[in-house]
């Protein structure tokens, strides 16, 4: 939505009708089209609430008219007053039912306001009065892109790119849509076109995706490397390097983190990225050391504390700062089940080594607290289990690892375990039925290493597109 140029050309007859001025009838210095002009420079300076009394006192004194309704509109949106903007292209949709653009404008007013039916009805009247009009087949796309109605936004953004081509915004959104619905070819084909008038940096990292999804994994990373080189904004140098991860090339993902780190000291996502990078690579003190401070940059987001949590184990001389960053999440989340779980196995794991070693109390009330908080947590099912079969307590294992199972029936070491804890109790036909799904399972088992790197491809895709599910255990 945006004021058209023609408005400050030319005012309707209404506009400038003479107004009560000297005897001779000349205007008076402050005649409507001077007032209007004024007010027109005013909305340009940013000097939203002058215009506004201009407008107000004009709109008051003249017969209706389109001009001072519409500007109107655009002032009190820039005010932030959508309702009485509303109410200014209503009126001046009724003065110009022919323009597209007023009930375009109307319509966008309406979707501000979350009337998204009205919206609608008024969008379709738009492109009734005027079926080839650019910005109303452009902002009815928008709008239902806003809505993540991308697969009905595509016919308008589609229209808009016949009538305007070289349109970079309509194109680029056009392009992202095919993407995000799987239309890749048709993505590539926009944004190919799109790069050879005007090559930007979000085009090349638009059309990374879109050869990541077709498996062109060389040419993405180029495309993610080239927007990178355009614009080394801390997000395109998170994808460009998480490219590298995604396809495991540890090194170069590691130089590309680093770099980043250079430029985004308190980058969390570079931090994270960078401690993947470094665990894979077999470097795992400087991982850990990544990950903790991943955590210090972003205290409540759960992802560090996730690949924090796989990784500590192969770097014993960490396990008191380890355990402190876990106790902080514990104490800034107390009713996240994941943070208690985090914490009672960073102190059950982390103080193994320790001669003193860990306080089982502990570990056990943090286990069942996370169990408390989420009955569905798997892992803290399996992990309590465990923890009662290395005390020797293994009729209070077994219906642990039952629960686990029960969530997940396909758990393979549960079976295992559980079988275990079975033979302990003299049930040995009971034992060899676990054995036996055990063995058929592994079978058809994937590597944990492959589950873990799952799990990495589920945190890039996340911090690329703004997502913020944590991982599950």
């Amino acid at each position: 939505m945006s004021f058209p140029a023609a408005a400050a050309l030319f005012l309707s007859a209404a506009l400038v009708a003479p107004m009560p001025g000297g005897a001779d009838g000349t205007r008076a210095a402050g005649s409507p089209q001077s007032q209007f002009q004024a007010a027109l420079s005013h909305y340009q300076a940013g000097q939203y609430s002058i215009a506004a009394e201009e407008l107000e006192d004009l709109a008051r004194r003249l017969p209706p008219s389109f001009q001072v309704e519409e500007l109107l509109g655009f002032v009190y949106s820039a005010e932030g007053k959508a309702l009485q903007a509303t109410h200014a292209f209503a009126a001046a949709a009724r003065i110009r039912p022919q323009s597209a653009a007023a009930w375009a404008n109307l319509a966008v007013s309406h979707a501000r306001l979350g009337r998204n039916d009205l919206a609608a009805a008024e969008f379709e009247r738009a492109l009734r009065a005027q079926p080839n009009d650019y910005e109303a087949n452009h902002d009815f796309g928008e709008f239902y892109a806003r809505q993540g109605k991308i697969a009905q936004a595509i016919p308008y953004l589609e229209k808009a790119q016949t009538l305007r081509p070289s349109a970079y915004g309509n194109g680029y959104d056009l392009g992202l849509a095919y993407e995000k619905t799987g239309q890749l070819q048709a993505a590539r084909q926009v944004i190919e076109r799109l790069l050879k008038t005007r090559p930007t940096a979000d085009l090349y990292n638009l059309l990374a995706d879109v050869d990541e999804k077709l498996g062109n994994f060389v040419a993405a990373a180029n495309e993610y490397q080239q927007a990178a080189h355009m614009d080394p904004t801390e997000q395109n140098i998170f994808d460009w390097g998480s490219e590298f991860l995604l396809h495991h090339t540890w090194n170069a993902a590691i130089e590309v983190f680093s770099k980043g780190l250079e430029r985004y000291p308190n980058s969390a996502p570079l931090s994270v990225g960078l401690g993947l990078a470094l665990y894979w690579r077999g470097k795992y003190e400087a991982a850990v050391k990544a990950l903790m401070r991943a955590t210090d940059l972003a205290p409540s987001d759960p992802h560090p504390y996730y690949f924090l949590s796989q990784a500590y184990q192969r770097a014993p001389d960490q396990a008191s700062a380890v355990i402190a960053r876990f106790r902080r999440f514990e104490e800034l989340h107390p009713l996240d089940a994941r943070a208690a779980y985090y914490y009672g196995m960073s102190l059950w794991k982390g103080k193994e080594m320790e001669t003193s070693g860990p306080d089982l109390d502990r570990v056990e009330a943090l286990l069942k607290k996370a169990e408390r908080l989420d009955p569905s947590f798997t892992g803290a099912h399996m992990e309590l289990g465990d923890l009662y079969s290395q005390e020797g307590q293994y009729a209070k294992a077994v219906p642990e690892y039952q629960a686990a199972l029960r969530l997940n029936p396909r758990l393979m070491d549960a079976y295992y375990r559980l079988g275990q804890a079975y033979v302990h109790l003299g049930k040995k036909q009971l034992a060899e039925q676990e054995f036996k799904i055990h063995q058929q399972l592994y079978t058809r088992h994937l590597a944990e290493m492959d589950q873990e790197r799952q799990q990495i491809r589920q945190f890039v895709y996340s911090t690329r597109k703004g997502e913020a599910d944590p991982p599950a255990h």
